[in-house]
């Protein structure tokens, strides 16, 4: 496909003014999650069904033209896979994106497994996508060949895939279903995860003791400092699983920390003391001001719940085959613990429950409603 970068505010506004008499672009973002400790937008791909346009944020000093253009209703905007993209503009721009179609989630909807662009693209184009690049620096400037050829690659085909997919989905008669998870997709918004106390969001952090939950802390905040100040993710400072070891070991000397071998060399040498220092204070705390791990009180078991819970997973391994979907998107486990809980005797009443969405009570309400008994 053809591509052209945008070089200029007044070139964007004049490309933007095009892009708003489109019927459907598709939208493709590259980020630096990779490399640096504060993600941002690195570059914008859009397509029309004709010609690719790359938008270079970092020589674009004024973005709203094309912002106006995610957020207008008019134009349908293709996404594979959006909840990053939404999350990241949400982050980065502060915006809502409107009107989208999400080709990833409307393959569920149609039963596809191998739901990843790649395979779309071969699938139904007979493309091969090269994915070198797909964990490239994309900060960097100038862009190689390569990389530029990959990430026109990824949105030149999106318009001509919605084409495909929409058609499947109005066969079926599922398209106002997917529509509704389009909707709900459009709703997510950035989660900042640097929010004390930092244990909150680390896996396993709620099977340790207290004490040992201090020392996590101390080491979390420690790092999140050490990749600020470096300017680099977390997962290249110290990786979790070494940081939970040390929560759990309690290395309180360097030569603690060799023998327990949770950094390499290199890291020993850089951040080794620090990491000493952290966990020494964390032991030093008085017992009184420990953290704690939050805890939702779990409902006294009830064999009746058990046993809906049990007639409702059964249902649905059933429907998963002959609606074709797959089970866990069709009815996850979360709602049907919630379901199974409140007992719904009416579809009206299955509506009400918090996460459940129109098209399930529309695709399988009554079911869920028989299988409760």
């Amino acid at each position: 496909m053809n591509y052209k970068f945008i070089e200029s505010d007044g070139e964007l506004k004049n490309v933007c003014a095009d892009l708003l008499k489109e019927k459907i672009i598709g939208v493709d973002l590259e980020a630096d999650s990779m490399y640096c400790f504060k993600e941002k937008i690195c570059l914008i791909q859009i397509a029309t069904a004709k010609q690719a346009f790359l938008i270079d944020p970092f020589e674009i000093k004024e973005v709203s033209p094309f912002l106006k253009v995610l957020e207008n209703n008019d134009v349908i905007k293709i996404f594979h896979g959006a909840d990053f993209d939404v999350r990241s503009l949400d982050r980065d721009y502060h915006i809502k994106v409107n009107n989208l179609f999400d080709t990833e989630i409307a393959c569920r909807f149609l039963g596809i497994k191998e739901r990843g662009l790649a395979a779309l693209l071969k699938r139904n184009f007979n493309v091969d996508a090269d994915k070198k690049y797909q964990k490239a620096d994309w900060s960097k400037r100038p862009l190689k060949k390569g990389m530029i050829e990959y990430c026109v690659g990824d949105v030149a085909y999106l318009t001509k895939l919605h084409d495909i997919i929409h058609k499947k989905l109005v066969a079926k008669g599922r398209l106002l279903w997917a529509k509704e998870e389009f909707q709900i997709q459009e709703q997510v918004r950035y989660e900042n995860n640097h929010s004390l106390p930092l244990f909150k969001k680390f896996k396993g952090a709620g099977k340790i003791d207290n004490r040992s939950l201090a020392v996590l802390e101390n080491l979390l905040q420690l790092r999140i400092k050490i990749a600020e100040k470096k300017d680099q993710p977390l997962f290249k400072i110290i990786s979790n699983a070494s940081l939970m070891t040390m929560a759990r070991k309690k290395p309180v000397t360097i030569d603690q920390m060799l023998e327990v071998r949770v950094l390499s060399p290199k890291q020993t040498d850089m951040y080794a003391t620090q990491c000493v220092q952290a966990i020494v204070a964390a032991i030093n705390l008085d017992h009184k001001v420990l953290p704690s791990y939050p805890r939702t009180r779990r409902p006294k078991k009830d064999n009746s719940v058990e046993e809906r819970i049990k007639r409702l997973k059964k249902m649905r391994e059933k429907l998963s085959v002959t609606i074709g979907m797959e089970p866990g998107f069709l009815l996850n486990n979360a709602l049907i613990g919630s379901i199974a809980f409140k007992k719904p005797a009416t579809l009206k009443d299955l509506l009400k429950i918090e996460h459940i969405r129109h098209w399930q009570g529309e695709a399988i309400g009554s079911d869920i409603i028989s299988s409760l008994g």
